[in-house]
């Protein structure tokens, strides 16, 4: 993303000026923008391989846009890894002058929570350690009781090249706040990478049934999720606000169903895989999915087995039923 414009960017807007823009190869900048076109560049490139030629595409423009799609996402992998790593954990952008935001060089706003969520998800720095190394940061420097903040530490005064994010009071909204809808990145991201405690923990840190126990400082009703929760530089930490007016319900869904539960869809099958703690021990889970309901019995014996209807099945990957099957069974050992 290149920027031309002068006024400040706001809290959700990544800018490239020149000496970025080399450095990041003319890619999207580091951060939820980088670690959302690895992770949803692939899928994009997967359904070019299954369904391009089904949607008028030749062979050969299906076989050449998949080759760009990779290469472009390696790049946008690399730059990230490279110009968009600081050391301990993911850079959040580079501001219109080039300079990195999200970084230790800065007194305030060191560190940012969706770089560190989306880059994970996306599967970048997995297997150079990058990734437990950013988690284990965002733990350490931007979790407390009430969940994960958006940044830290908060900003003291309004900084013009940083814009709106700046402009809120110190524990408050993208100034430090608990945003309740990039929680579930972290979980997530956890899950990853078999974090599978802490993938609990950040689920629970939000959670309406657990943040209940104390209702008299979250102050919002115990059956909904809110935008934000006042972070551990506010006057009221852990007081909720602007409940019904988020996306954390849905990301929740997700991070409960596909990740915590390990019930994912996937073009061959569905994928049970569990990311709970070890204190869970049977589960029983019903998922209905192309028109067949699923019954799921987990349970832990210490050895990984998956048998479908009986039959032993290799991986962890449940075989799409056939057109018209009603139930199938399926029994998990973990």
């Amino acid at each position: 993303m290149v920027a031309t414009r002068k006024v400040p960017p706001s809290a959700s807007q990544n800018f490239m000026a020149p000496k970025a823009r080399a450095m990041f190869l003319n890619k999207p900048v580091p951060g939820i923008i980088a670690g959302m076109f690895v992770l949803y560049g692939e899928q994009y490139a997967q359904i070019l391989e299954q369904f391009g030629e089904a949607c008028g595409m030749g062979a050969d423009e299906v076989a050449n846009e998949t080759a760009e799609v990779r290469k472009t996402i390696a790049e946008v992998r690399e730059a990230t890894l490279t110009a968009g790593w600081d050391g301990a954990w993911f850079r959040r952008a580079y501001d219109a002058n080039g300079n990195p935001v999200g970084t230790n060089e800065d007194s305030e706003g060191k560190i940012y929570i969706e770089p560190q969520g989306m880059c994970v998800m996306a599967g970048i720095g997995v297997d150079d350690g990058k990734a437990a190394k950013a988690l284990e940061s965002t733990k350490e420097l931007l979790t407390c009781r009430w969940g994960t903040a958006i940044l830290a530490p908060a900003y003291s005064t309004y900084r013009i090249e940083l814009g709106e994010i700046s402009s809120y009071p110190r524990g408050y909204k993208e100034n430090g706040g608990i945003f309740c809808h990039n929680n579930p990145w972290i979980s997530i991201a956890n899950a990853k990478i078999n974090n599978n405690d802490e993938a609990f923990n950040v689920y629970k840190r939000t959670c309406p049934a657990y943040t209940e126990e104390y209702s008299e400082i979250h102050r919002t009703e115990p059956y909904v999720y809110c935008q934000m929760v006042a972070g551990p530089e506010a006057p009221t930490p852990g007081e909720g606000k602007n409940s019904w007016l988020t996306g954390t319900a849905a990301w929740t869904f997700v991070d409960v169903s596909q990740h915590l539960l390990g019930v994912q869809p996937t073009f061959d099958g569905l994928k049970i895989e569990p990311h709970l703690p070890p204190n869970f021990g049977e589960l029983h889970i019903e998922r209905t999915w192309r028109g067949t309901r699923y019954i799921i019995d987990v349970t832990r014996t210490g050895e990984q087995s998956l048998t479908v209807d009986g039959q032993p099945v290799s991986g962890t990957v449940v075989p799409t039923a056939a057109t018209g099957t009603e139930e199938v069974h399926v029994a998990l050992t973990i």
